[in-house]
């Protein structure tokens, strides 16, 4: 850990010079074929191989991810060592649901502005298909007097309480995307954000088609410069990621019943995210990191906002997030070159779009003078979002943050956004700039 004993409270900066990401892998029937860690380590691999210096260098590895396997208790440190970081690297986990990924950039430039670091291995990593199914409490009860009983009397006591309806399995991850606080399911919350402002079922789906032919393009042109290809045990490769529909269109969507609201709603699988597994890394370095190591710079990580909001309404947080940290920066919106809004559901995407215009909702909610202003989609998530390839919930706010500065460099931009809602009622935003 060299880098550490150099480390001081001149870092006044904070910089990504590196970063990469697996392909995005839609889960379909049954565990994928990578696992959290696995995934996490096919990720960090070449993008470690590349660097001037060890992995044994780095000054701290920090992993965001919400549904670790019971193998991999404290990912992150489970994920240094097969990584090579050796025995003296220190590790950890965070989880901030949807931002976790997003959480292990702050915590990782939190310690570089501190002077305790100067070299950090930060992102995110889930696999939702390995989602586990779980017996209810009734059952678990059972099991526990089954356990217990040593005779036979006793066993057959507890064999003749067994009840059928003890057996029905808890699906994880509908309770995961449930706010145990509102009750609402995450689905749910967008289609109170599509009552709130007026949004119809065809603009929901007219966004998630143009967020599909958005990646289509971004893959035929090779723009995702990001990803590096991985190999399951079974020789198989995964190159780029497979839940994008290049043949989506509106009138196909059309048909697709909601799934949140069957009545009323205009939610459907179309228009959210995908369940996806992923993984996402980016190497942040300190001033003197950069000029011991000679490293390129791909971009200044300038400032990190986090907001909380009604979970009800947690779609809306990244407004509540980026207008602080515009505020603070003395940015208008139209400074903004490059925004990267994590697309949970298309209607969560278009009603903060409608937010950041709407001079009530700013004045009432953000408590401004006036609305922040309205968002050039061309400049909104150019390369595709969420909708297309997926949202592994604890890899994607590493993955906006790290394919934003990919796309300022391909326009030549100075600055951009990246932002996201998180379940349970929170935002989070990041100002990035071009170096």
């Amino acid at each position: 850990m060299a880098t550490a004993r150099r480390a001081s409270d001149g870092n006044r900066a904070v910089y990504i010079v590196d970063g990469c990401r697996t392909p995005f892998l839609k889960a379909r029937s049954g565990p994928g074929p990578f696992r959290p860690s696995d995934l996490a380590v096919l990720g960090a691999q070449p993008l470690l191989a590349r660097q001037p210096f060890a992995a044994s260098e780095l000054d701290e590895v920090v992993l965001g991810c919400i549904g670790p396997t019971p193998d991999e208790v404290n990912i992150g440190r489970v994920v240094a060592l097969r990584i090579g970081c050796g025995d003296t690297v220190p590790a950890w986990t965070v989880q901030r649901n949807c931002a976790s990924g997003m959480q292990a950039i702050d915590s990782g430039a939190r310690s570089i502005l501190l002077g305790r670091a100067n070299l950090v291995l930060a992102g995110g990593t889930e696999a939702m298909s390995h989602a586990p199914i779980l017996w209810g409490p009734d059952m678990v009860r059972w099991l526990g007097q089954w356990m217990s009983a040593r005779s036979i009397s006793a066993r057959a006591k507890a064999l003749a309480s067994l009840r059928p309806s003890f057996l029905k399995p808890v699906i994880a991850i509908l309770r995961g995307l449930t706010d145990p606080v509102c009750g609402l399911s995450m689905g749910q919350t967008a289609e109170v954000l599509a009552h709130r402002f007026g949004i119809t079922r065809e603009q929901m789906d007219s966004y998630a088609v143009r967020s599909h032919l958005r990646l289509v393009d971004a893959q035929s042109s090779g723009r995702l410069h990001e990803i590096t290809g991985i190999v399951d045990a079974k020789g198989v490769a995964y190159g780029h990621d497979d839940g994008v529909r290049p043949d989506s269109a509106v009138d196909k969507l059309a048909k697709l019943r909601p799934v949140f609201d069957r009545e009323f709603g205009h939610v459907t699988a179309g228009n959210s995210a995908q369940i996806t597994d992923g993984a996402s890394w980016v190497l942040l370095a300190g001033e003197q990191a950069v000029k011991d190591h000679d490293l390129p710079v791909l971009g200044r990580l300038v400032d990190t906002q986090w907001a909380g909001l009604d979970p009800r309404q947690m779609g809306l947080g990244p407004v509540h997030a980026a207008a602080p940290l515009l505020r603070r920066r003395r940015l208008a919106l139209n400074k903004i070159d490059c925004w990267e809004i994590n697309e949970a559901f298309a209607a969560q995407v278009l009603a903060c779009l409608e937010a950041f215009k709407d001079t009530g909702y700013c004045k009432t909610e953000l408590g401004l003078g006036r609305a922040l202003g309205e968002i050039d989609e061309d400049c909104l998530n150019v390369d595709g979002g969420a909708v297309a390839l997926g949202h592994p919930v604890g890899t994607s706010g590493a993955r906006i943050v790290l394919h934003l500065l990919h796309v300022l460099h391909e326009r030549k931009a100075k600055r951009g956004i990246a932002a996201i809602c998180i379940g349970g009622g929170q935002g989070g935003a990041m100002l990035l700039e071009r170096v």
